[in-house]
């Protein structure tokens, strides 16, 4: 069972959020012919004030 861990910043729609999880499962099945069944991607949102750039956050920057 494949399983895919994704890290993005805080901050996208859940529409956005879908059509990732979906790109990914086929880039998976694609490439190692794995079942869609068996594909896990996990979607990890870290808050902006976690987010490094440059040294500093995300948040402080603006993004």
């Amino acid at each position: 069972m494949p399983i895919a861990t994704i890290q993005i910043m805080e901050g996208r729609d859940e529409a956005a959020k879908a059509k990732l999880i979906a790109a990914v499962t086929d880039a998976i099945c694609d490439s190692i012919g794995a079942r869609r069944e068996a594909v896990r991607v996990l979607v990890q949102e870290i808050p902006k004030s976690q987010w490094g750039i440059g040294g500093e956050t995300a948040e402080a920057l603006g993004r």
